[in-house]
């Protein structure tokens, strides 16, 4: 069953690794795909993540077209962006890459593509993702996130913690979940996108990191929603 899931998880994998387009910067690209995807969530009032959130979150991260398949035994494979505050200034600092991976037992048939946005709402998760490889639920609360601008029904999640879940689906899959799933530094993506090796800590809190030209979809997204503690 072990071995199944591996080749599942092998294959999905490899099918992330194609670029769309092979005359691109893939990982710049990645990065202006990752601002259309919120841009698109924050363009529905009534299925877009709170302001108070947007608000008051340490930091967030964007997994555009997250392949997910599987029967009986599932998997998932995603590549995206992490960003966080600066905790001083509350501005944004620049993006990190970032794969998200995880398999799965239970119930589960069929494949689709899934954009996923988490909201990081506070800096001890951030922390606890740039510390290495990073499984959700177990090193982190996740939970599906409120929607709409009802204020009020994010408050208490807001001050319990962890990591609020936003996705976007195409195609069909029973069963897909995203608790379980690791999180992981991308380093020969960030080495292409700043053209030295840093660290995820290095681009994303120490300022070693210049904003990249790709981020500006994203950023002008984010800058709607000044920081509020």
């Amino acid at each position: 069953m072990k071995r199944f899931g591996s080749a599942i998880l092998a294959f999905l994998v490899l099918l992330s690794s194609v670029p769309l387009d092979a005359h691109a910067d893939k990982w710049n690209s990645l990065i202006e795909e990752s601002g259309n995807v919120l841009a698109d969530i924050q363009r529905m009032p009534d299925q877009s993540i709170p302001e108070d959130l947007m608000r008051g979150c340490s930091g967030i991260a964007i997994f555009p077209s997250t392949i997910s398949a599987g029967f009986g035994i599932g998997g998932k494979y995603g590549q995206g962006i992490i960003m966080a505050r600066d905790e001083k200034t509350g501005q944004w600092m620049p993006p990190a890459i970032f794969t998200i991976a995880g398999g799965s037992l239970g119930w589960q048939i069929g494949g689709q593509a899934t954009d996923f946005v988490l909201v990081i709402t506070n800096r001890r998760s951030v922390d606890g993702i740039l510390q290495g490889k990073f499984k959700l639920g177990a090193d982190a609360s996740v939970a599906a996130g409120p929607v709409g601008r009802a204020a009020e029904a994010s408050t208490d999640i807001q001050l319990k913690g962890g990591i609020l879940s936003y996705s976007r689906s195409r195609g069909l899959f029973a069963g897909a979940k995203l608790e379980g799933a690791v999180i992981t530094q991308h380093w020969a993506g960030d080495e292409e996108v700043y053209g030295e090796k840093l660290s995820a800590r290095e681009i994303m809190l120490e300022g070693k990191a210049k904003m990249p030209e790709s981020a500006e979809k994203v950023l002008n997204v984010l800058n709607q929603y000044p920081y509020k503690k």
